[in-house]
């Protein structure tokens, strides 16, 4: 019996190896590629970066290799005394890091309406009941 199944299972798995390679679409893909999949003519194009994006991460790279970041994190525990030219650079980065952050990211950011709670944001005689 359990010889029986055993073949049963290598055909089956034979057999399926053989229909997947007949779904090809007719390019020479290999033996498990599919119709559904898009030939390699259809390859996506890089995503275009924004040159002030690349100078900006330039910009901020620098400023953070000469250790402006670390020296404003001393400042902050009063372990350092920040100069003039510290702070024109850490106002630099600050600028620097917005306008990246406004141009170049990614990431969403929240709406007013994300933001506050509806019921938070009522106020005690607006007629709603209590």
């Amino acid at each position: 019996m359990a010889i029986a199944f055993r073949a049963a299972s290598a055909a089956l798995l034979l057999s399926g190896a053989l229909l997947a390679g007949c779904a090809g679409d007719g390019s020479d893909g290999g033996l498990f590629t599919t119709g559904a999949i898009g030939s390699d003519n259809a390859v996506a194009e890089a995503p275009k970066v924004d040159p002030a994006c690349v100078a900006l991460t330039a910009r901020i790279e620098g400023l953070r290799k000469e250790g402006i970041a670390d020296k404003i994190e001393k400042a902050s525990a009063k372990k350092y005394k920040m100069t003039q030219a510290d702070l024109t650079k850490a106002d630099q980065l600050t600028k620097a890091n917005a306008e990246f952050q406004a141009r170049c990211s990614t990431v969403s950011r929240p709406t007013t309406a994300q933001v506050g709670s509806p019921s938070l944001n009522k106020k005690s005689g607006s007629g709603a009941p209590n």
